[in-house]
Order: C-alpha cells, then structure tokens, then sequence
C-alpha cells in the first residue's frame, strides 16, 4: 500500500520513510502542503497519508481542508503529525479532516498500530467502493448477457430523447429479434440458448460505435440506440451492416458453431415524440420483419420503404 509522508524536515521524514519501508509500505514523499496535496489529488495517489501539521506553502492543516472540501468522500485516511499536544489543537486538527492524531516524539509501535487502523479503514473503503459499483453495474446489466437490461437502456433512451431535444440531432432506434429461437432452444436445449444469445451480445458489442448503446429488451428481442445527426441512408446502412454481420458469424455453443438470423425494426427520433411512440412504432416495423423473418423494416418515419 502506498503511504504518503509529508515533511519538510529531511531527517525526520528520511527516517520516517525508512521505518514504514521496514514496515512493507511504499512510501511516497512530498516536502511541502502544496506538493502534498497535489500527490494525494492524483486518481491513484496514496491513500493513506502522513501529514505533519507545520509546512511551508500549505500547512497540514490546509491540506486536510483543501483535500475534504474536494472530495466527494473521504477515501484518503489522514494521520496528522505534530508536536501540538493541547486538546485546542487536537480538536483543530480533527475538525480539518484529519481521521487521527500523533504527537511528536512518536512512539514506533503507537504509530504502527495508527497506521495499521488506518489501513484497515483504506481496505475496508475500498472493498466498500467496489461493492457499490458491483451493485450499480449489476443493478443496470442483464446478468446474461452483459448489455443494459430493460430499465437501463429505456432510461439511456429517455436521456438521449432528452439531449437531441436541445441540440437538434437525430436518433435511429432499432428493435431487433433473434429468429426461430424457440426452435433453437427446443432442439439444442436452453444452455446453448443462453451461449446464442451471449454470442450475439458479443457480435454486437464488438460491431458497433463507442457512443452507441444496446440492450436486452426482453428474452430474445434487444433495443439499439444511435445517435447521430447523420443522415437516414447513412443509419440504414449501418443496420444493414449489423443485419449482415449477425448473419454472417457463427455462435460457437456446446451444440456446435450455429448460425442465426435477425429481424429488426427501425424508426428515427427527433425528440419531439415520447419513448411510448417511439417503441411503438420500432414495434411495428418488427412485426412486419417477423412476417418474413431476417428482414429489416423501417417505421414511415425513416422515409424509407419497408
């Protein structure tokens, strides 16, 4: 785990240094407040730190301010070192942010065991920060397949419908089907229903733009979304493409390497129709694609015929 000591005095922090290198810390150093606080600022800066109160250009003291009024949350565990021992100056210290207090001269087996709290605290914030974006990731994905789920691809949706509303771009949306999928599940079993369908997220993850958003609508029907203010030839193109592609590209399965087919339904968004209407009429357009099966139909909106 790397640590940061802070201290302008090159004695005490070259032995200070020493001791938690002894200790298996990798010890990061800054010789004053506004180097401290540029180094714990950093995205993979340390996140335990030794500050000593007296400094030149921020004080210790500052630092703490400075980083716990930048912070959304306190994921830097602070240890202040000084030689201020009154309860005035304690409590000064704690009310800047500081999460705990030494006073010089330290003892080294108080300070390890400061530091080991303080590490214990860093683990556990840290196992707390991935469980909570475990949650978030797995409160907005299919577990299945690793695309949105309904929820979170109506609400990217809703947020693009909102966007394009303000700037004046377009939207294409796509319904998409897989065909036959009840056969392939009737024949092969649903394991290998559950590989088609991972293999065609992957197919489709791998096929389409960094801005562009997919995801499961519903058993074997997916909703994509593109964004763009190009023009409607330019949109078909791409889901012809994507039609294509899907086509073209067997699923690897414990059955075999298999191949499916798609149906898609496609509409525009101006952003001056809801969601409602706008799957409706992607609904429609699949509907027709279904009759024929691995077909592309286009809403009215799209200017395009079926």
């Amino acid at each position: 785990m790397k640590v940061l000591v802070a201290e302008d005095d090159l004695t005490s922090r070259t032995i200070l240094g020493a001791i938690l290198a002894k200790w298996g810390y990798e010890v990061v150093f800054a010789v004053d407040g506004q180097q401290a606080m540029d180094i714990l600022s950093q995205p993979d800066g340390p996140k335990l730190a030794l500050l000593d109160w007296n400094m030149p250009v921020l004080s210790g003291i500052d630092v703490c301010r400075n980083l716990r009024k930048a912070q959304v949350n306190d994921t830097i565990y602070i240890i202040m070192l000084t030689a201020k021992s009154e309860k005035r100056n304690i409590v000064e210290g704690l009310n800047a942010g500081a999460n705990d207090y030494i006073i010089k001269p330290y003892d080294n087996e108080e300070l390890q065991a400061r530091i080991n709290v303080g590490k214990r605290m860093v683990e556990i914030q840290s196992e707390l920060e991935k469980a909570k974006h475990a949650l978030i990731y797995e409160a907005m994905h299919d577990s299945l397949t690793g695309l949105y789920n309904r929820k979170a691809i109506l609400e990217m949706l809703a947020k693009e419908l909102s966007r394009i509303k303000r700037n004046g771009s377009i939207l294409h949306i796509g319904m998409c089907d897989l065909d036959h999928f009840k056969l392939i599940n009737d024949r092969y079993g649903h394991q290998t229903g559950d590989e088609i369908l991972q293999g065609f997220a992957r197919i489709m993850n791998s096929n389409l733009r960094e801005h562009d958003f997919i995801g499961r609508y519903g058993g074997e029907e997916f909703l994509i979304i593109l964004p763009s203010s190009e023009s409607n030839i330019n949109k078909m193109t791409c889901f012809t493409r994507l039609h294509r592609v899907i086509a073209d590209t067997k699923i690897a399965t414990r059955s075999g390497d298999l191949s499916v087919t798609v149906s898609i339904g496609v509409t525009k968004a101006d952003g001056e129709k809801g969601i409602d209407e706008i799957l409706s009429e992607a609904d429609n357009a699949l509907y027709r694609a279904k009759n024929t099966r691995n077909a592309i139909c286009y809403s009215e909106q799209c200017g395009a015929p079926s």
